[in-house]
C-alpha cells in the first residue's frame, strides 16, 4: 500500500493489482499502522481505495495455502492483524471514506462496512466470499454486517458468498452510494470538503459514542452519550460553533 498525507487528508492506496490488492498479514499489520496514526488535529479525513481494477480481494488465498500454523498460532495472528484493523477503524478519531473503484470481497467488503463513509463505482460487486474457502467472516464481519444489512441480509449474504452488485449494496445500506465511474473522485472530494468544514474532533466524539453503544443496554448507551456531550461542550470546536452562530458567521473549526 501507499500513503499520502496532504491538505488534510491522509490517503491509502492498498497497492497490490497484481492480486487484487488482496491482504498479506504483513499488509493489514501496516494498514492498521497507517489508520492509527490518523490525528484531528492534523487530518480531516482518512481516504481509502485500491490501485487498478479492484478496491481488495480480501485475505491472501495463496498465502494461505503456503500458511502452517497451530490453532494458538492462527489466534494470536489474526488477532494481531485483521483484528487490529478492525480496532484501529472502529476507534479512528477522523471520519474514514472509502473509494471503492472496484470488486470488495471477503476482507474487503469488511472493510468498507467499518468505513463510515462508502461510495462505490456502480461497475463494482460485493461478496461476502469467506465461505468459499471454508471461513467465517472475520475483520468485524460476523457482528458489523447484521449492524448494517439487518440479520437475515447478513447471513444470506455470509452463507451463500454471493456477489451483489454496487446498486444493490447501496438498497443494503452496505455503502452509502453507487456512482458512476466518471463520477466517482468527485463524489468523494464533495464528502471529504463537507467534513473539512466541520469540526473533526466532535465527529470523533460521535463516533466514539456510536460505536461503544452497539449492543448496549439504552441506560448505559445513554449515560457513555452524556459522557461524550460533556467532553464536546468543553471543546473548542463546540466555543467555536457558539460565538459563529451569535456572530452570524460561517465557524472556523481549525
Amino acid at each position: 500500500m501507499h500513503v499520502d498525507n496532504d491538505d488534510g487528508v491522509l490517503r491509502i492506496t492498498f497497492d497490490r493489482p497484481d492480486v487484487m490488492n488482496a491482504f498479506s498479514t504483513e499488509t493489514a499489520a501496516e494498514f492498521a499502522d497507517t489508520v492509527a496514526s490518523a490525528d484531528p488535529d492534523d487530518h480531516h479525513a482518512v481516504v481509502l481505495t485500491g490501485e487498478g481494477d479492484a478496491f481488495s480481494a480480501g485475505g491472501d488465498i495463496q498465502a494461505m495455502a503456503e500458511r502452517r500454523e497451530g490453532p494458538q498460532e492462527a489466534y494470536e495472528r489474526i488477532g494481531e492483524t485483521f483484528g487490529r484493523v478492525v480496532e484501529e477503524m472502529f476507534e479512528c478519531p477522523v471520519p474514514i471514506v472509502a473509494k471503492v473503484n472496484g470488486d470488495a470481497v471477503g476482507a474487503g467488503l469488511a472493510i468498507v462496512a467499518l468505513s463510515d463513509f462508502a461510495y462505490a463505482d456502480e461497475e463494482a460487486t460485493f461478496s461476502c466470499a469467506f465461505v468459499r474457502v471454508g471461513l467465517v467472516p472475520d475483520t468485524g464481519g460476523t457482528f458489523l454486517l447484521p449492524q448494517l444489512v439487518g440479520l437475515r441480509t447478513a447471513k444470506r449474504l455470509a452463507f451463500t458468498g454471493e456477489f451483489v452488485s454496487a446498486e444493490t449494496a447501496a438498497e443494503l445500506d452496505l455503502i452509502n452510494e453507487a456512482v458512476a465511474t466518471a463520477d466517482l473522485d468527485e463524489r468523494v472530494a464533495e464528502t471529504v470538503d463537507r467534513l473539512r468544514r466541520r469540526p473533526t474532533e466532535t465527529i470523533g466524539l460521535m463516533k466514539q459514542a456510536m460505536h461503544e453503544n452497539l449492543g448496549r443496554h439504552w441506560s448505559e448507551a445513554l449515560d457513555y452519550e452524556n459522557l461524550m456531550q460533556v467532553q464536546a461542550y468543553m471543546s473548542d470546536s463546540h466555543e467555536e460553533g457558539v460565538e459563529a452562530f451569535l456572530e452570524g458567521r460561517k465557524p472556523d473549526f481549525d
